[in-house]
């Protein structure tokens, strides 16, 4: 149950600063929360039209989409289904890159410029409109309402990247300070950092926190280690959002922080493309969000196969995303109805990044769990990476535990050659730390190989 202060944060004060930065977030939370609970025949029809609409209107004013459409013989007005948008060629990172001017609307408002952390491999700039920052802002809160939390509940924010701590000044530390947000830096997880951590979440007692699940998880273990609890502080949910969220990663977080954990997937660059329910469905924005899953060479794949995920954000007039290749790896659902009763597709698996996928000696490509598993269970490790630097060469860092036993590093050598390949050079060390990426996120899969040539031929996405 909200309380007051709740109340006046999501009734008056967000809206009014919304309303100063000129984004629409109220009246498009109200139009998502009306939509969620259409029939998904609806949700179908009301997709088309706006895409249908979204593609007229870039076709119109937008240059590299006008020159593309016309090169392609593409009708915009045509459009009949999603399946159309597959006479289009798939949009890359490196495309925008070369494109960028080209690729900003004639008569564009205010456009802010962003960039992804490049965690890939391949950053990028690319430009947000006010429209889509409404979008995205009004999917969010959208579904925080969900879990039955709203802005202005105390939130603990546990999140790394350099574009919020350098926008950290004091407008910002007001607003933040208003709506009960505090932010915990998750770049360095040192222990007098965690112990910070934990002392700031049992003195804020947040109704929710917020942030990547491995800096979630390393703080909850670190309380738990240390006999703090932190599932009396009445936190009602953990959503975590960024990195692939691991099983035992939900499991350990519901134990010790004494909540549910809400999954979110999205991007900077693709927006907020999909939320958990409390019915356990992942499900997605498709009102304004359209996501395809391809093969590897980029032809359309079935619901219910995996594929990597191609986003179309319909959001994105001044500066538009059409069919985006986000490198991530997911298995759409075409027939499941949530239990919660929303119409909303289902996004049955999300499995990761293709940079979390591995691939072997003989051109197998797995995912990265292939190579977690065999790492994971094995006593008195505090953490551990495995970079795939090739085919022939993988390296393993290990955070040993007191009472690690060194023999285990030719155990882990032993496991990662037979799932690799027993010809394949494996490095295991132990090292004092692991140090995030540049975006404070944590990746324990890091493969190199799957860029080389000569996978592209008989690489195809399985499971280990």
């Amino acid at each position: 149950m909200r309380d007051l202060y709740t109340h006046l944060a999501s009734g008056v004060l967000f809206p009014l600063h919304e309303r100063l930065k000129g984004h629409a977030s109220v009246a498009e939370r109200r139009r998502l929360e009306a939509s969620q609970w259409l029939e998904p025949e609806q949700i179908r029809v009301l997709q088309v039209q706006r895409l249908r609409d979204f593609l007229v209107d870039i076709g119109r004013r937008v240059p590299y989409w006008r020159d593309l459409f016309r090169a392609q013989r593409f009708e915009p007005a045509s459009l009949r289904s999603v399946a159309d948008l597959a006479a289009l060629p798939l949009l890359t990172k490196a495309t925008i890159r070369q494109n960028a001017d080209a690729m900003k609307a004639e008569g564009h408002g205010p456009l802010s410029r962003y960039n992804t952390g490049g965690s890939s491999g391949e950053p990028l700039v690319f430009f947000i409109g006010k429209a889509r920052k409404s979008h995205d802002v009004a999917a969010k809160w959208r579904a925080t309402r969900w879990w039955g939390v709203d802005i202005g509940d105390r939130e603990a924010v546990i999140w790394g990247s350099p574009i919020e701590h350098g926008a950290q000044d004091r407008v910002r530390a007001l607003r933040d300070g208003l709506l009960r947000s505090t932010l915990l830096p998750a770049f360095e997880m040192s222990p007098q950092r965690l112990n910070g951590f934990v002392a700031a979440l049992r003195r804020k007692r947040p109704a929710m926190v917020f942030g990547y699940p491995s800096a979630i998880d390393h703080i909850a273990r670190h309380a738990e280690s240390h006999g703090q609890r932190l599932d009396d502080l009445g936190i009602r949910v953990a959503f975590v959002t960024s990195e692939r969220l691991y099983d035992e990663q939900r499991s350990r977080i519901q134990r010790i922080l004494g909540c549910p954990v809400a999954n979110g997937y999205g991007g900077r660059d693709a927006g907020f493309i999909a939320h958990e329910c409390p019915s356990g469905s992942l499900h997605l924005s498709a009102e304004d969000i359209v996501v395809e899953t391809v093969d590897p060479e980029g032809r359309p794949v079935a619901a219910g196969q995996a594929g990597e995920i191609v986003v179309t954000h319909l959001a994105t007039a001044e500066f538009p995303f059409v069919r985006y290749r986000t490198g991530d790896v997911g298995v759409l659902d075409a027939d499941t109805r949530c239990a919660c009763g929303r119409g909303l597709p289902i996004l049955r698996e999300l499995q990761g990044r293709t940079t979390d996928f591995v691939v072997a000696a003989n051109g197998t490509v797995m995912h990265g769990l292939a190579l977690i598993y065999v790492i994971r269970e094995l006593p008195r490790i505090q953490s551990f990476k495995v970079v795939q630097w090739s085919r022939q060469r993988t390296e393993v860092s290990i955070v040993p535990e007191p009472g690690f036993d060194p023999a285990l590093l030719a155990q882990i050598a032993a496991g990662v050659r037979r799932r690799l390949g027993e010809a394949v050079q494996v490095d295991v060390s132990l090292v004092e730390a692991i140090a995030p990426e540049k975006s404070g996120k944590h990746r324990y899969i890091v493969s190199h190989a799957l860029t080389e040539p000569e996978t592209s031929a008989t690489a195809g996405v399985g499971h280990a």
